[in-house]
């Protein structure tokens, strides 16, 4: 009698309860820091804008000056931005850009627009009266001295590189970087660029796991070791596994997670340290492997992913992804989705939770890719994301779904 599958909701908590955050941390340059965990929170030292200035070119007034539209004033000063004023004689207007400082006595910025520069510039017009306090950027209002700018286990995105930069920031300290090595198993897999197709032997497939695979752990910041394709005998994999596990943290495969002769994982972690092999209530990606290899001062983690590509690819983005951020100490590792409305009808569903390969069509709508095997690769490049469908879940048209777009799950 099988066993009862793993709900994936319980195999990702399990999953992530594994995963404490590694010790070590790297002090990076500021523009080197993309996509790199934030390890302590970044504190502003200063006030952002540090003083008020103009929020637009024009003219800096007292607004009891310009009771009327049309009153005329004498410029008394040019203040570009970068240049510090004098205090505004009363009576008087200042030149000043966009970013400069606020002269002592101003109120009020006129935008040039509503301006009629006079005499060469020597006195304007203003044909507009001015509110108080228009077009003035406070001291302070964007960020306050002192106030936390960006929590520890943020994930910096260019914006936020932006934000610790406004406040001075030039380097800063990061989360080590996850040690993985990767590696196939399989006798039957060849490599492009190795064999041309004509030459393919019968039964011989190409290893595309290996290269979306690699990829996505490059942009979830890992350091990635990879070994290659490993032959189809047990000897080779424990040798491969013990070799692996002294030096990085993780350890990913991809194939030969089943339990067939030729599936030589399970005896091979089994044989360096401990495995759990979990058959998973999704669809694709059911078989997946957790287990850790003894090293010296911890474990290397190993997850082992399903051979199929597209249940490789979807384990990886549900489980893989969510634990090597959680290593790193990012806290949220839930990917957002999004309500959409399908355009499609799924009258059959499945009894796992399955992950439909969509894109949004002209009309706003979801169009599910005709053929959802978990070999058609080509789904996951026509498809902009997923359809999170729960189990026994028929879909029809016009229903609204939970929709994952593959931007929220491949960065």
């Amino acid at each position: 009698m099988r066993p009862p599958m793993k709900p994936l909701a319980d195999a990702l908590a399990d999953l992530l309860a594994q995963a404490t955050p590694l010790a070590g941390t790297d002090t990076v340059d500021t523009f080197d820091a993309d996509g790199r965990v934030l390890r302590a929170a970044a504190v502003s030292p200063l006030q952002v804008p540090p003083q008020d200035n103009s929020a637009m070119d024009g003219y800096a007034v007292r607004c009891a000056d310009v009771a009327a539209a049309g009153a005329v004033l004498p410029v008394s000063q040019r203040i570009p931005a970068g240049s510090l004023g004098t205090p505004l004689a009363a009576g008087t207007a200042a030149r000043i850009f966009t970013g400069a400082p606020l002269p002592e006595g101003a109120d009020a910025i006129v935008m040039q627009e509503d301006c009629e520069a006079l005499d060469e510039g020597r006195s304007v017009r203003v044909n507009a009266v001015p509110a108080a306090h228009q077009w003035i950027r406070r001291a302070g209002e964007d960020i306050a001295l002192g106030a936390q700018v960006l929590a520890a286990g943020t994930r910096l995105t260019p914006a936020a590189l932006g934000l610790a930069a406004s406040i001075g920031l030039g380097r800063l300290d990061v989360a080590r970087r996850p040690r993985v090595a990767l590696f196939s198993t399989g006798d039957e897999l060849a490599m492009p660029g190795e064999v041309p197709p004509e030459q393919m032997k019968p039964g011989a497939i190409y290893n595309s796991n290996r290269f979306f695979l690699r990829t996505l752990l490059q942009r979830l910041g890992c350091e990635v070791t990879d070994l290659g394709i490993v032959p189809d005998r047990r000897d080779a994999t424990i040798e491969a596994l013990r070799s692996a596990s002294a030096s990085h943290d993780v350890i990913l495969t991809s194939g030969g997670v089943s339990v067939g002769e030729e599936d030589h994982i399970k005896p091979a972690v089994e044989a360096l340290g401990a495995l759990h092999l979990w058959q998973i209530a999704m669809k694709p990606g059911k078989p997946f492997a957790y287990g850790q290899i003894p090293r010296a001062g911890g474990v290397a983690h190993f997850m082992g992913l399903p051979g199929n590509p597209v249940s490789s690819f979807m384990t990886f983005l549900v489980l893989v992804r969510p634990f090597l951020l959680r290593l790193q100490g990012v806290q949220d590792v839930a990917p957002k989705a999004f309500a959409a409305t399908a355009g499609f009808d799924l009258p059959r569903a499945d009894k796992r939770r399955e992950f439909l390969r969509v894109r949004q069509g002209a009309d706003g709508r979801l169009e599910l890719f005709s053929h959802q095997g978990s070999g058609v690769l080509t789904s996951t490049a026509w498809g902009d994301g997923v359809v999170d469908n729960p189990p026994e879940t028929p879909i029809a048209r016009g229903d609204t779904v939970r929709f994952i777009p593959f931007a929220e799950l491949m960065s």
